[in-house]
């Protein structure tokens, strides 16, 4: 039996009869949900078409073809699911390429409910970022980095309870982190940084995944918070905030510490430079007045790298430097430290020790011998103290300060 439907080439009803089925026909067997098509074409819309290169991902999206059904280089960075029960396919992950989009983020973007990754990292994205985003449930990475997204983000992120690593780094946002962020514990990365979010840092001990916390380069003011004792890395750098740092000595999987240019006062104690696991820390240009090392500490110690530059730091050079079997950089450079250069230090020159700076203090007397090494092969300075450090000696480049600002510290050694 001959089941074709024959038209009359002059039927206007035949005509229409023939768009309806084919419509029909499109819709049956479309693998993609209709919503999600739709989030996907206005997210296009929402970008300026001269902004989108021509071998760009979304230069690929070609809407006469289903997104869940296209194959060769059509919906670049999009993925679906793939069903087994032949239902509907949903899209996953949009991860665009960085190729300049200049545009906004269309509130349809919260339709794609079955979202798992978001990247719409290193591109011109502006404007604020829809509350819609609260409605990806599912979301576990979102990263809109590189951007130009402004306002806030109270009204969107606490929807996020499966998200692990959020990313919103080098934007124009502001407003505060709100309290309620603690309440996404699978977190396991939180990237702030280059923002202009203010006022004070809730406590997140309540997020005992998470490793990475970066908040550089904000307005943070206040105390350090409540952190996870799982934190591995620690980035608070540029920001205002103050008080001491001591609460930091009980978190014993850190391993990289920034706090540079805040106010922090007080002292570098025991406890930090002890952390098993720490390898870098950097509390340079803050207001920090001592630094604890004695006799027992750094043995086994991984620390490679401390800069305490530019602080207030007072008193003699801590000969327990030495121990630190690891330690390959230090820089105490701008501080009030007077005394003499201990002896042990000539013997880690270059073994391990790679970077001295000791300069702007009030270091007084004569230098250990190996800084006199022709073959010494180490970046530092030892300018602008009180040393006997002949200007022909590299590390002595710059001279030393004049007598009248030395008196008492050449008299004292």
């Amino acid at each position: 039996m001959d089941s074709r439907i024959w038209f009359s080439p002059s039927s206007s009803t035949s005509i229409v009869l023939a768009m309806v089925l084919t419509l029909t026909l499109t819709f049956v067997h479309s693998l993609t949900l209709r919503s999600d098509t739709e989030a996907l074409q206005a997210l296009r819309r929402s970008i300026d078409p001269n902004m989108i290169p021509p071998s760009s991902y979304i230069s690929s999206w070609d809407f006469s073809a289903d997104p869940c059904d296209s194959t060769g280089a059509k919906f670049l960075g999009i993925l679906c699911s793939n069903p087994g029960d032949n239902s509907t396919n949903r899209i996953i992950s949009i991860e665009l390429d960085s190729a300049g989009y200049d545009g906004f983020l269309t509130h349809n973007i919260g339709n794609l409910t079955e979202l798992t990754s978001l990247d719409l990292s290193r591109n011109q994205f502006r404007g604020p970022l829809p509350d819609t985003l609260k409605n990806l449930k599912k979301l576990t990475q979102i990263s809109l980095s590189g951007n130009f997204f402004t306002g806030g983000i109270a009204g969107w992120i606490n929807g996020l309870r499966n998200v692990e690593s959020i990313d919103l780094s080098e934007n124009l946002l502001s407003g505060p982190i709100p309290p309620r962020i603690s309440e996404l514990r699978r977190l396991t990365h939180i990237s702030f940084s280059n923002n202009e979010f203010s006022g004070r840092i809730p406590d997140i001990n309540g997020l005992w995944k998470l490793q990475t916390l970066d908040l550089g380069s904000n307005m943070f003011v206040g105390n350090l918070p409540k952190l996870p004792t799982k934190l591995r890395s620690l980035t608070l750098s540029h920001n205002q905030l103050s008080g001491h740092i001591t609460s930091l000595g009980s978190l014993k999987e850190l391993r990289y510490i920034d706090l540079s240019d805040n106010k922090f006062t007080g002292s570098i104690t025991r406890s930090i430079l002890s952390l098993p696991e720490l390898n870098q820390l950097n509390v340079s240009f803050n207001q920090l007045a001592s630094i604890e090392v004695n006799t027992h500490l750094g043995s086994g110690s991984p620390l490679q790298v401390l800069n305490a530059q530019r602080n207030r730091l007072q008193g003699h050079l801590p000969v327990s430097l030495v121990n630190f079997e690891n330690l390959q950089e230090i820089n105490l450079a701008y501080n009030g430290l007077t005394g003499r250069v201990p002896v042990a230090y000539g013997q880690r020159l270059g073994r391990p020790w790679k970077s001295l700076f000791l300069d702007d203090n009030f270091l007084s007397g004569r230098i250990p011998r190996q800084f006199n090494s022709s073959a010494l092969r180490i970046s530092g300075s030892l300018a602008n103290n009180c040393l006997s450090c002949p200007v022909t000696i590299p590390i002595c480049g710059g001279g030393q300060r004049p007598a009248s600002a030395c008196i008492g510290e050449i008299g004292n050694h």
